[in-house]
């Protein structure tokens, strides 16, 4: 296999993994269901099954907080074939209501990916999510997005955020 080749390869893991978060992020199961192949599993500590039962059990979840944002860093793919194993560093913002306020709760860790490449097409085959450090705080975000003078564009989740009109060439 060539060096270009492989690249490409470890590209298209990589935004495998980028296409998760924003699937998460905008609490779009059909980009989360995309992201892993038929019979995959997952492991995120509180869950651990198969990939189907992770988009249903984490959805409701996501609906429980307000926004999340999930930011990658680095990532290691090392290639065998048709498989191959990465690791991905996150770190994810979580605004989550209580009653005596909102609160920002940041994970950190890394994401330990097994990917196959199956009829030409890499995703996941499984997940397990490590865990590094996390805080949590009161939430200082002070944006009015509801005020009708502010003309700031704001994330939303689902298909209404700007990103998916964009990404098709219409934004």
């Amino acid at each position: 296999m060539s060096r270009l080749e492989d690249v490409a390869d470890k590209l298209e893991c990589i935004e495998v993994v980028a296409r998760m978060a924003r699937g998460i992020d905008r609490c779009d199961a059909e980009i989360v269901r995309d992201c892993f192949h038929p019979g995959a599993t997952d492991d995120h500590g509180l869950f651990k099954g198969t990939a189907a039962d992770f988009i249903e059990w984490v959805m409701p979840v996501l609906d429980t907080m307000k926004r999340t944002q999930h930011v990658i860093g680095q990532s290691i793919i090392e290639l065998d074939g048709d498989r191959a194993s990465g690791e991905s560093y996150f770190v994810a913002h979580h605004t989550i209501a209580t009653p005596d306020g909102d609160v920002l709760m940041i994970a950190a860790g890394r994401y330990l990916d097994r990917f196959e490449r199956r009829d030409g097409v890499w995703k996941i085959s499984h997940r397990h999510a490590v865990y590094d450090w996390n805080s949590t705080q009161p939430c200082t975000d002070g944006w009015d997005r509801d005020d009708p003078e502010n003309p700031s564009d704001y994330g939303v989740r689902g298909s209404g955020d700007l990103s998916y009109a964009h990404l098709r060439g219409a934004g």
